[in-house]
């Protein structure tokens, strides 16, 4: 029993006391341990001559070990067939048979998938054993245990059907699915026989499909049982099957089940019938199918949630797949329909969305439909046509920015830019949304807009492809730079500093979006803000580039070198050896934006001047740079390469951390070749050269 603290004890002491009474408590819990040790006569059963080799220990194992052997053998049955296949097959195969008759729940699922990793992997040629594999597979597949077990067995035999020639399969398959698809049979038996079903269908012409497979797929699909119905009718049975008998065959039974009581059939038969759209000819679309989609529509969103969801999900297809067979009318229902979908469980006040007020499942799944609704949007744009963006689909796009589900927004982030490339020269219907959702309160929204934000940004701030260069960024977008900045601020103060970098990787295309002026007054000082105080070094990273970027294509003389100029104060001349870091992190990453002779004249000194820095990690940094910037150095730059060379012998001489030392003598051997390169060079040169003087006299001779 716990320990009860009296009134007198202070918080404190009672804390403590009942710390140790729980410590106490302990005690009673813990129990003596004992030793399992195996008595000399168990000992003596789990021990196997050593002198056998592997089928024989196999063998022996099976027939007289315990159940732990027996699994063990099981589970090693793929590596003795790749070992030795053929006495696998003869001896072990025979006793593994014998011993499922007895097996148990996990020896049976043991061997069920040694059999379809024997399958998978062609470990042997399958046909000349397919008999021994697949008597034992069928043998099993009505396991008592209906759940685990039978479908393991179910999953081999299938994998097996690959493998297998029409004739085996005609007779060691379909003659039981004769019997087994009869309601005498349990249900995960006429449950099992539809997957085989599903499977076997491709391997046989379609006059065999028709006369042999066929009444058995429509007996299924007319089961009792709406599991089996589902079931059968989510096979792909149309391979092999010819048009014309799809048509007639397979289309009535879709029609009747999509009509089904149950709806999970019914969800099976429409999500068959969008997979199959293609095989439909355009009077089947317009009078079959069309009013069947349609009453299925109509009958979920009145009250079957579950199945709506399917349905928005599979909407943009559904709509493309019968566009070019609709009626100006049947078009306008569809995306009448749709816009239903886009603001399900919502009512519209003042211009906002807000959610009414339902009970939560119900409205998590009205969540999901407006989500897949967003998912489906830019499928939609092309099926109105982006022409009649504006008129027919704004009102609905815009109630998808603002949704008040998270999940919603989200997913119109995410496909923003399709929408943007869609619209075209109309792109600025959009652009506030677009500010809307930079400045939405979710990260998790502003994460999925930056996936695709530079294109979006580009795209929607050109005036088309005949426009010309100078256009790109003449068109405005009211509240960009104030967004950006906000998207900014917002993911730099949170906890997720990875959508912190990638926003800093969107501001990379900030050149060809907006003036040099907007990014040097509003972008500029907050990078090396960014650079000098943020904690994450991805980030500082990521800033250093950006801010590299700003510089490369900032146009104006004066700001270029005030840019600079900070650069050299804040950074190189740093206070803290982490900016002094970043600095170097910029020099590697101007080498590669400017030109050589613009590195040397405004970075170069400030990198070379850190060879006296106190702190040993600069130095170190500096060290493993110099082949990188004696590469920047024109030959005929002779005080640059003095300067260099100074720096090398400064630290040769007055180096004492080791690791700097042992990078230096690394760098010194590059750099060594470097010179001796230039001298074979210079010589070559110098040669060629006097065989030109020499050229004429030798004329003359």
């Amino acid at each position: 029993p716990h320990y009860v603290p009296s009134a007198k004890m202070t918080p404190s002491q009672s804390s403590l006391f009942g710390e140790i009474d729980d410590l106490q408590d302990l005690t009673f819990i813990e129990r003596p341990i004992r030793r399992c040790l195996k008595t000399a006569e168990e000992i003596d059963k789990l021990t196997v001559d050593e002198d056998l080799n592997d089928i024989e220990r196999a063998v022996y194992l099976l027939s007289s070990g315990e159940d732990v052997q027996r699994a063990s053998v099981i589970i090693n049955l793929p590596n003795l067939v790749r070992q030795n296949p053929a006495e696998t097959f003869r001896r072990v195969v025979p006793k593994v048979r014998e011993v499922l008759h007895v097996a148990g729940a996990d020896m049976q699922l043991a061997a069920a998938g040694s059999f379809l990793t024997v399958l998978q992997d062609d470990i042997v040629l399958i046909q000349t054993h397919t008999h021994s594999i697949l008597q034992i597979v069928l043998l099993n597949l009505d396991h008592r245990d209906t759940g685990l077990v039978s479908n393991a067995w179910l999953e081999t035999l299938l994998s097996a059907i690959d493998a297998l020639p029409k004739e085996t399969i005609r007779q060691e398959i379909l003659s039981p699915l004769l019997s087994k698809h009869q309601l005498s049979q349990s249900v995960p038996a006429r449950l099992a026989s539809c997957r085989i079903l599903g499977k076997v269908v491709g391997k046989f012409e379609s006059s065999i499909v028709k006369k042999d497979l066929l009444p058995l797929i429509r007996s299924l699909c007319q089961d009792v049982e709406y599991e089996v119905r589902a079931c059968m009718c989510r096979q792909d049975v149309t391979k092999n099957i010819l048009l014309d008998h799809t048509k007639v065959e397979v289309l009535p039974e879709l029609v009747e089940l999509a009509q089904d009581e149950a709806s999970t059939v019914r969800l099976a038969a429409f999500d068959t019938i969008i997979n199959l759209l293609e095989m439909f000819d355009s009077n089947d679309r317009t009078c079959v199918i069309f009013p069947l989609v349609k009453a299925f529509c109509e009958k979920c969103f009145k009250g079957d949630e579950a199945v709506l969801a399917s349905l928005s999900f599979q909407y943009g297809r559904l709509c493309h797949g019968l566009s070019e067979s609709f009626t100006d009318d049947q078009h306008l229902w569809f995306l009448e329909f749709y816009k239903k979908l886009c603001c399900l469980g919502l009512q519209h006040e003042n211009g906002h969305c807000e959610s009414q007020p339902y009970p939560l499942e119900l409205e998590n799944k009205y969540a999901l439909v407006r989500r897949n609704c967003a998912y489906n949007f830019p499928a939609i744009v092309l099926f109105a046509d982006p022409n009649h963006f504006l008129s027919e689909l704004y009102r609905t796009f815009s109630s998808l920015c603002h949704d008040p589900e998270i999940s919603v927004r989200r997913t119109a982030a995410g496909g923003f830019h399709e929408v943007v490339k869609l619209l075209g020269p109309n792109v600025h219907y959009i652009h506030k949304e677009l500010i809307t959702l930079l400045q939405d309160d979710s990260l998790e929204v502003l994460d999925a807009l930056l996936n695709n934000l530079q294109e979006t940004l580009e795209l929607a701030t050109s005036r088309g492809e005949g426009a010309g260069p100078e256009s790109k960024v003449s068109v405005n977008i009211p509240d960009l730079v104030p967004a950006l900045v906000a998207a900014e601020q917002k993911a730099a103060s949170s906890l997720h500093w990875r959508v912190h970098e990638k926003l800093l990787q969107c501001y990379s295309c900030l050149p060809r979006v907006i003036s040099g002026d907007q990014i040097y007054f509003r972008f500029f000082q907050r990078m090396l803000s960014i650079i000098t105080t943020n904690n994450v070094l991805p980030v500082q990273r990521e800033a250093v580039r950006t801010l590299c970027v700003f510089l490369r294509y900032n146009r104006k003389q004066e700001q270029r070198q005030e840019i600079i100029s900070k650069i050299k104060q804040e950074l190189a001349q740093g206070r803290s050896y982490w900016n002094r870091l970043r600095y170097l992190d910029l020099c590697e990453i101007t080498i590669d934006l400017f030109s050589k002779s613009y590195f040397c004249k405004h970075f170069l000194i400030p990198a070379l001047e850190l060879v006296s820095d106190p702190v040993a990690n600069v130095r170190y940094k500096l060290c493993y740079m110099l082949p990188k910037l004696r590469s920047t150095i024109k030959p005929t730059d002779k005080h640059l390469l003095q300067q260099l060379e100074f720096c090398v012998r400064k630290l040769l001489c007055r180096e004492k951390d080791k690791d700097v030392v042992a990078t230096l003598r690394k760098v010194r051997l590059l750099l060594l070749k470097f010179e001796l390169l230039d001298q074979k060079k210079e010589k070559e040169e110098t040669l060629l050269l006097e065989m030109v003087s020499d050229l004429p006299f030798l004329i003359i001779l």
